[in-house]
């Protein structure tokens, strides 16, 4: 798959605004550039572009990006800013995620990126974070589901937010807006990228000890028992595990986007990847040498968030932040979402989170 993927418009208005969407995480640079739809309620993706930078590699050991992957990045962002420019982008937002949060130098990286690439870069709280991947993946929540259980599991973070579909207002819908200090790149440099068993259940361990103090303050799963809950996945870990299920050729976002799996299934995939080398993974075509030493990782989140929540299936969305973005850029907000999704006796109430979502 070629860094840079245009995509054909179909309906477009010519004459409505450019947008575009990029985040900066801390394995990812990605950028989607859209026009409003005809009808008015949806977006076409005109152009896109997705590169693996690792700018937060080595940041849990120094606390600081490093020259190499401030390179890296940069020279990503340049690509960012030529397509955006090329495709007349007139309203946009560009935002950083938990390694600039966390770096020590990561104000100065910024300033480094406006200077070399006419790019500002708007450094998300978690809860900005949350609200705006929640917006991009309100369309597939199942309006059967009584909670829905939101997970993103990134680079340096893993980010959720749990539902509750029966509550009696917007509001009180939001049971928890919550941020894990740990991610795909800081598991694998805390532990290993090929961990045999023990090692593996370490991983799954250290990650349920950061969900146990959550859950003793908000009783999720008490709230979820005997109740019907989602799990709605929205990252590189999900989309990538459900690729290997389906035995795809090739990651295809139409098979992918809105799949729902049973997490058996899944738990069956994560054995298998756990069982083959890196490089192994780095051949298969659904993962590639990028990912080939973090997904092990990502399985180990993903099971320690269904060892704590437990749920029958896992809902795949190759959607979320960039999406929440553009959405936002055409006016919708997180509120009336969430109010046109809920149960029918809530009311369109504020849904709990301060940012710009």
């Amino acid at each position: 798959m070629s860094d840079h993927e245009p995509y054909l418009p179909s309906g477009v208005m010519p004459t409505e605004p450019v947008l575009a969407a990029l985040d900066l995480g801390t394995n990812n640079c990605r950028l989607l550039i859209a026009r409003p739809a005809a009808e008015g309620r949806n977006f076409e993706i005109i152009d896109s572009f997705s590169r693996i930078v690792r700018l937060g590699e080595g940041l849990i050991g120094s606390g600081e990006l490093s020259e190499r992957a401030m390179g890296r990045t940069l020279a990503a962002l340049k690509v960012c800013a030529r397509l955006m420019q090329r495709q007349g982008v007139n309203r946009a937002r560009c935002v950083a995620t938990e390694a600039c949060r966390r770096a020590a130098n990561g104000s100065s990286f910024l300033k480094r990126v406006a200077t070399t690439t006419g790019i500002d870069l708007d450094v998300l709280t978690y809860q900005d974070e949350v609200g705006l991947a929640l917006l991009g993946c309100v369309p597939l929540i199942d309006q059967k589901a009584d909670h829905v259980l939101l997970i993103d599991i990134g680079g340096g973070s893993t980010e959720f937010a749990w539902l509750d579909r029966k509550a009696g207002d917007v509001s009180g819908s939001v049971r928890c807006v919550e941020s894990l200090p740990v991610g795909v790149v800081s598991l694998t440099e805390m532990f290993s990228s090929e961990p045999d068993p023990e090692t593996f259940d370490n991983m799954v361990s250290y990650v349920a000890a950061l969900l146990r103090p959550i859950e003793a303050r908000h009783r999720l799963a008490n709230r979820a028992d005997g109740a019907r809950l989602q799990m709605l996945g929205t990252s590189g870990t999900v989309t990538t595990l459900a690729a290997v299920l389906l035995d795809l050729p090739r990651y295809d976002r139409r098979a992918i986007d809105g799949l729902v799996v049973d997490l058996p299934s899944i738990a069956g995939v994560s054995t298998r990847l756990r069982g083959m080398s890196n490089a192994a993974r780095s051949n298969h075509p659904c993962i590639g040498p990028g990912r080939a030493d973090l997904v092990v990782a990502g399985c180990a989140i993903l099971q320690a968030i269904s060892d704590v929540w437990p749920a029958d299936t896992l809902s795949v969305a190759d959607r979320g932040l960039r999406e929440g973005i553009l959405h936002s850029l055409m006016g919708r907000t997180l509120e009336a979402s969430l109010a046109r999704v809920l149960a029918p006796s809530t009311s369109n109430a504020h849904a709990g989170f301060e940012g710009r979502a």
